[in-house]
């Protein structure tokens, strides 16, 4: 086992390591109690096509980037707490292979890894640490989540009128449900709180009348009216798409392994045993709840 100092020590360069990869412009990620756990390259389904992204998964946020420099730079750090995400597995796509959803209140997107081994790894690891960090009782689930946009290339029409895309009639995504829609369609705008509390954001025409109905339905008291936690999930606000990424040589995920206190690539994933069941020292590493992988 490796004593706690050097364990704290090292954690501390890995973290520091991927802050400094992010640059200037990247938010500081050290913070007391914070862990480490896995990182790796998975796809990310932009709003035109799938795009690689490096993920760095700590024991109380999911961190992301675009990849400039393999391993050495990154850009556009996005930062997710682990209690405000919600996964959902789905069966592969044309273009997209063992791939999963990940849902958050602000923003929900279809992410893939190169083989199934590493799906799981990376699905298990993440509801492991949202449950550990759950259970410490600071920290309280989300209930609302973002819809996942559709891609561009999905539709060629409209999805409310029908119409054809064209030069001219350029493609938008309503914020409420996620659908491909023309601008006429697309014209009224309205405030999703749990995406931005005060920014009016663009809706389809068929969300807006049905926001309109549930907004009189609930002032009247009618009992077939929704509340806020039974309104279908709304869309992210915004989609960043990134040009000019270079292409990259996939490496295998890598995952702090907790009988041992160091990092190994996935070979074959046991998965998360039981809390009593697990061989830890509190004595010997942090009171963090470590998933366990069998180095190759």
């Amino acid at each position: 086992m490796m004593d706690l100092l050097t364990f704290e020590r090292e954690n501390r360069q890995r973290i520091q390591a991927v802050e400094n990869s992010f640059g200037p412009a990247g938010g500081s990620l050290s913070k007391p109690g914070r862990v480490l756990m896995g990182q790796g390259h998975l796809m990310k389904q932009g709003r035109r096509k799938p795009q690689p992204k490096s993920f760095f998964l700590f024991n109380d946020i999911l961190v992301y980037g675009s990849i400039i420099l393999n391993g050495r730079w990154h850009k556009n750090q996005k930062v997710i707490p682990l209690e405000g995400i919600q996964l959902e597995d789905v069966e592969d796509g044309d273009g997209m292979k063992n791939q999963w959803l990940i849902r958050t209140p602000r923003k929900s997107f279809y992410v893939s890894a190169p083989s199934f081994e590493e799906k799981r790894a990376w699905i298990d690891h993440i509801e492991e640490c949202r449950s550990n960090l759950l259970q410490g009782g600071s920290s309280q689930p989300r209930s609302t989540f973002a819809v996942a946009w559709i891609p561009d290339p999905v539709a060629f029409k409209c999805m409310r009128c029908f119409n054809k895309f064209t030069a001219t009639k350029r493609r938008h995504h309503c914020r409420k449900c996620g659908f491909l829609v023309c601008n006429s369609c697309s014209k009224e705008r309205a405030v999703i709180d749990h995406i931005h509390p005060t920014k009016r954001l663009r809706v389809c025409s068929f969300c807006h009348t049905r926001n309109k109905e549930d907004e009189m339905s609930r002032v009247r008291g009618d009992s077939t009216g929704k509340n806020s936690s039974e309104e279908d999930i709304e869309a992210a606000s915004s989609d960043e798409e990134d040009t000019g990424e270079m292409s990259q040589t996939y490496t295998s995920s890598s995952w702090l392994d907790s009988q041992m206190g160091t990092w190994g690539h996935v070979g074959t994933y046991v998965y998360p045993r039981p809390m009593n069941q697990r061989p830890l020292s509190h004595h010997s590493l942090p009171d963090v709840d470590y998933p366990t992988i069998m180095k190759e």
